[in-house]
């Protein structure tokens, strides 16, 4: 049987981690439109708009593929995503946020101001 040599995808993520992304629990590869998914065990699944989809991956080399995903994932496309996030928390709000906000604010700087001109109670030393 005929396999599909996966060798130059494990140089790409390698080599060229930004060309790749995760999507809904796929891999995309942006240049050539391929998609990947890994199962559990790490074989591999190949979706594509021409025939490289036609033939099966080779045991080992999914292993190897697996593998260089599992270093992608972890060492390029996990700080991507985190970093997202955080930059995501910093976003200007939109309409909606912002009276929310407000309204929040207008009732929670009352409540402070009440909490701030109680006077302090005297600490008791315990018995």
């Amino acid at each position: 049987m005929t396999y599909l040599d996966v060798s130059p995808m494990i140089i790409a993520l390698r080599t060229s981690p930004s060309d790749f992304e995760m999507k809904r629990g796929w891999l995309h590869h942006f240049p050539s439109r391929h998609e990947f998914k890994f199962d559990r065990e790490g074989n591999v699944r190949l979706h594509a708009y021409c025939n490289c989809a036609m033939l099966s991956v080779r045991r080992e080399q999914g292993r190897e593929l697996w593998e260089t995903f599992q270093m992608w994932h972890a060492s390029y496309w996990r700080p991507v995503e985190i970093n997202r996030e955080f930059a995501s928390h910093f976003r200007k709000p939109n309409a909606v946020q912002r009276l929310l906000r407000r309204l929040i604010a207008s009732i929670r700087r009352p409540v402070l101001r009440r909490l701030e001109d109680r006077p302090a109670t005297p600490m008791v030393p315990a018995e």
